[in-house]
């Protein structure tokens, strides 16, 4: 089982806003906005509902990054 750097505080991810080029916050993990028990789930068994192709096959952790500024979305994988 691979350990997400972001996740566990090891390492912070810089993203720019794809629309206004501004820097957008990190608000953890994509699945934990599923409903309300999603972030008691396995990650494991997550990954595999998410709708993301090969997020679990290719041992990357999908966060959720909006932009303060135009409040743009958008999710990022991160390697474990």
């Amino acid at each position: 089982m691979g350990v997400c750097p972001v996740c566990n505080g090891l390492k912070k991810v810089d993203v720019n806003c794809e629309n206004c080029t501004n820097l957008m916050e990190e608000k953890g993990r994509y699945m934990d906005y599923f409903d309300d028990y999603s972030p008691y789930m396995p990650i494991d068994q997550m990954k595999l509902e998410d709708g993301i192709p090969d997020d679990y096959k290719n041992r990357q952790c999908p966060h959720l990054y909006r932009c303060p500024a135009c409040g743009t979305d958008s999710v990022i994988l991160i390697g474990e």
